[in-house]
């Protein structure tokens, strides 16, 4: 992992935040492609939002980007592009919690703060036999002190890491390596076969189904009509074809599609020439699932408010979410004919 090791707050931050519910794998790639982009953070403060969203493009829960430049102009403006060097400065920039500002600061900074993450949550749990759940707001407060009690307060960095390191190689949620384990001795969920019950999970996740008919609404100069999203919610800030949005799914799709264009385009002819099939994106709290329409129009149109037309071979400019660069990257594969105009 390439910011392993690193003694750069800037980077450590960048790292930090993309690994936020990202697997390393993927953060990866975003991590170097960043730090090749913007080398420090004055560079990331400068630069277009517009490019700096399609950087981030498919890596999801875009708040974190939005959180990213908001932060990088702020210590440009206020730090003269200095990162801030203690806990109470760091954990007051936009998008950081206690769990990133301990990173940084340890890390960076040597100072003896202790970074909690749900790897040390369940090494602390396994080995100490504590039921308390992690998921809570007196459970998280709770492993906070704990770790923090346990901190090598001369070494903080080096500590931090390594318990870390110790829960994501050896203490691993499914199949944790016991058996190799020089700890294993010493721990109460190994001593009472306790190892998969730990750690404690008191909520589960309600997720919220959504259904997004895209429409690609193309003239004859092959432009599309697309917005970049503001309202706040997912995708904010990235682009997406005209939308009809729903709770369940529309079955048959014709009739009701038909009447949705006739409200958006008021008396101009069009025909529904294309479907895709259907798509799906789980995310975190919510299933999305969706189908494109491809539209055509007779002649010259521009009546669609918040809408900006874009030449067909530009789109790829802009950046989109994940669930609509799949189908244009596969869309005249997946496509089928539709009836009705």
């Amino acid at each position: 992992m390439p910011w392993k090791g690193e003694k750069d707050p800037y980077k450590i931050w960048l790292s930090e935040i993309i690994l936020q519910q990202t697997r390393v794998e993927q953060g990866r790639s975003y991590y170097l492609k960043f730090i090749a982009a913007f080398p420090t953070i004055q560079d990331l403060a400068n630069a277009p939002v517009k490019k700096i969203f399609k950087l981030w493009e498919g890596l999801g829960y875009y708040n974190r980007c939005r959180n990213l430049i908001e932060t990088a102009k702020k210590i440009s403006r206020q730090f003269n592009g200095k990162f801030p060097s203690s806990y109470e400065e760091i954990i007051k920039l936009k998008g950081i919690g206690s769990y990133t500002a301990a990173a940084i600061a340890s890390f960076a900074f040597d100072l003896p703060f202790a970074v909690v993450d749900g790897n040390v949550q369940r090494v602390l749990a396994r080995y100490f036999g504590i039921s308390t759940p992690i998921d809570t707001h007196s459970g998280k407060k709770f492993y906070q002190e704990l770790a923090r009690s346990l901190l090598d307060r001369k070494h903080p960095g080096i500590y931090n890491q390594a318990i870390m390191d110790f829960g994501a190689i050896i203490c691993k949620p499914q199949q944790p390596l016991c058996n190799q384990c020089n700890q294993s001795r010493h721990c109460e969920a190994w001593e009472n076969n306790w190892v998969g019950l730990l750690p404690v999970k008191e909520k589960s996740i309600q997720r919220k189904n959504r259904w997004f008919y895209y429409f690609i609404i193309e003239n004859e100069k092959e432009e599309v009509f697309i917005r970049r999203r503001k309202e706040k919610d997912i995708w904010r800030n990235l682009y997406e074809f005209v939308l009809w949005e729903t709770d369940h799914p529309i079955i048959p799709l014709e009739i009701p599609a038909a009447e949705f264009l006739r409200k958006a385009l008021g008396k101009k002819k069009f025909i529904v020439t294309k479907m895709s099939n259907l798509y799906k994106q789980q995310l975190t709290h919510q299933t999305i699932q969706g189908i494109f329409l491809t539209i055509r129009l007779s002649g010259l149109f521009s009546g669609l408010k918040e809408y900006e037309l874009v030449k067909k071979n530009k789109l790829k400019d802009y950046p989109f979410p994940k669930f609509i660069n799949d189908h244009l990257k596969i869309h005249s594969a997946s496509q089928k004919p539709l009836s009705g105009t």
